[in-house]
């Protein structure tokens, strides 16, 4: 049987955090931040965790990343 192998676009994108939840990193904030206020760009600086709905197919994509 071969090796389980995970998703190479998944994994540079998607983190897991200390207490296991699936973190990603935010949009509209890779350029064009010239005219963007300071309150826009802290906005979305940073990471969130991952949606609800979206965990299954991550989850799919990177076995090895978060337990169950």
């Amino acid at each position: 049987m071969h090796k389980i192998t995970r998703h190479s676009g998944a994994k540079k994108r998607f983190t897991a955090s200390g207490r296991g939840k699936l973190m990603r990193m935010k949009a509209y904030k890779g350029h064009l931040n010239a005219h963007k206020s300071p309150r826009r760009k802290r906005a979305h600086a940073g990471k969130a965790v991952v949606a609800r709905g979206d965990l299954r197919l991550i989850r799919k994509m990177l076995p090895h990343l978060v337990g169950k």
